[in-house]
């Protein structure tokens, strides 16, 4: 029997440090995005399906951009991440003006995904060898366990300003803890006056949302989404990671998680400034023939 799997790819975020839609923007020397790149990986390795997240305030722009692009190649689907789509008995407050993080935009393909998936981000360069490695672990999944590409904190950092990562605690292979740090500097991370509040070893696996999953993270994820809104629907920047989630089910035991990880450099535009060294990097890498 033949094994299918499928890639789910947050864009739902407006790029508000980037200043646009940065999902979109082109790195490529025929105007291809970041994701296209992903997506041509990822098919390369075995996937068979692409669910992007986005919003619908996006969704014209989104599908002539990149969606239409990408529905030559693989089979395409949506979902949609909306500040006001909360479980039953919940009501957004006005206050609220983006949406809920990444653990709401993977409970938005609830209805679309029913075979083992990986997650990323549309606006991170991954590289080859992390898809082939987080498919080859989703054929071979045990039940009880998720999977996460790590990458190197050192090789995922930006020039141009903070970034946040999931610092991972491993052990034997598998994740022990993951603690999200949201504004990272020089493997530094910061408050929101500037100061510092931990020192990271530059070596230390970080999360870059690259991670292995099985549908029934749908169940859990819905039911401590409603614990995060009873303690967090009034806190107009609260976030429901997804990190937070695969954390909270390894140290309740319920899940194992096996950490794969990869050497390759992380490449993206979380602010404008970075677009060039993507630009540059892809242009090498196709010149090394890696890319068609």
């Amino acid at each position: 029997m033949s094994f299918h799997a499928t890639l789910v790819i947050m864009a739902a975020g407006m790029g508000s440090r980037f200043g646009g839609l940065k999902q979109a923007e082109p790195v490529g020397k025929n105007g291809e995005a970041i994701v296209d790149y992903s997506v041509y990986d990822a098919i390369e390795a075995g996937f068979d399906k692409v669910v992007f997240v986005i919003k619908h305030a996006i969704e014209e722009d989104f599908k002539n951009l990149v969606g239409k692009r990408i529905e030559k190649m693989v089979k395409v689907e949506y979902a949609f991440q909306e500040t006001g789509d909360l479980p039953d008995g919940y009501v957004c407050p006005e206050t609220r003006q983006k949406p809920w993080g990444t653990g709401q935009a993977i409970l938005a393909c609830k209805d679309i995904v029913k075979e083992p998936f990986a997650v990323i981000n549309a606006d991170d360069y991954y590289g080859k060898e992390a898809f082939k490695v987080l498919y080859e672990e989703l054929k071979l999944q045990k039940p009880g366990e998720y999977s996460m590409v790590g990458f190197l904190l050192k090789n995922t950092l930006t020039e141009n300003g903070t970034v946040s990562r999931g610092i991972c605690e491993t052990e034997n292979g598998y994740l022990k803890a993951v603690t999200e740090a949201t504004k990272i500097k020089d493997c530094k991370n910061y408050d929101d006056d500037g100061n510092v509040t931990d020192v990271f070893d530059p070596d230390v696996n970080v999360s870059m949302n690259m991670w292995g999953l099985t549908p029934d993270i749908f169940g859990y994820l819905y039911e401590d989404f409603k614990k995060f809104l009873d303690e967090n629907l009034d806190a107009p920047k609260a976030e429901f990671f997804l990190p937070f989630e695969v954390d909270s089910l390894v140290k309740k035991g319920i899940k194992k998680v096996r950490v794969l990880s990869s050497p390759d450099r992380w490449y993206g535009v979380t602010y404008r400034e970075d677009k060039q060294s993507v630009v540059d990097a892809i242009a090498e890498m196709t010149a090394k023939g890696m890319y068609k």
